[in-house]
């Protein structure tokens, strides 16, 4: 079963390296282990998202495709 979202993040329409600054403030602000469900778009910023949050330390748990849109679960390190 997957774990409740803790917090929410629409970055859809936004272009790196935004999408990343977004997402790491919102974990910032944020419990270690808590976890952030985060939709963003195709292309670029679902490329780049997974590995600069991994690379800070974070893990991102599932990536799913909805529709034109990505959600990212991130647990925050």
């Amino acid at each position: 079963m997957t774990e409740k979202a803790d917090k929410f993040i629409d970055i859809t329409g936004e272009v790196c390296p935004m999408t990343s600054i977004k997402t790491k403030m919102k974990l910032k602000g944020m419990q270690p282990g808590g976890i952030l469900e985060v939709r963003v778009s195709e292309g670029e910023p679902i490329d780049n998202l997974p590995r600069t949050i991994e690379r800070e330390g974070h893990k991102v748990l599932e990536i799913n495709k909805e529709d034109s849109f990505y959600t990212v679960r991130i647990r925050r390190g």
